[in-house]
């Protein structure tokens, strides 16, 4: 059973949300949380495609879609940068 996170959003990504900076989502990976945030904000769906960092207790991932989300963490999805 996927447990229920404080997802903190940035700004651009808040409007979807009726401009919350935060929502709650039940998920248990990166890869469930994205699919759960463009069922229920579609509008979020175009920024997810171009990419989406998320930060999880402060350690960035950007590409690790089965990472699992554990209970209590801070969680920021993040505007990806282009870049290496």
């Amino acid at each position: 059973m996927a447990l229920s996170h404080i997802i903190h959003l940035w700004g651009a990504l808040r409007p979807f949300a009726d401009g919350a900076p935060t929502i709650s989502v039940s998920a248990s990976t990166i890869r469930e949380l994205f699919r759960i945030l463009t069922e229920k904000y579609p509008g979020m769906e175009p920024h997810i495609k171009r990419g989406v960092a998320v930060s999880i207790n402060g350690q960035i991932y950007r590409d690790q879609w089965d990472t699992p989300l554990p209970q209590g963490a801070e969680i920021y999805l993040l505007q990806r940068i282009p870049g290496g």
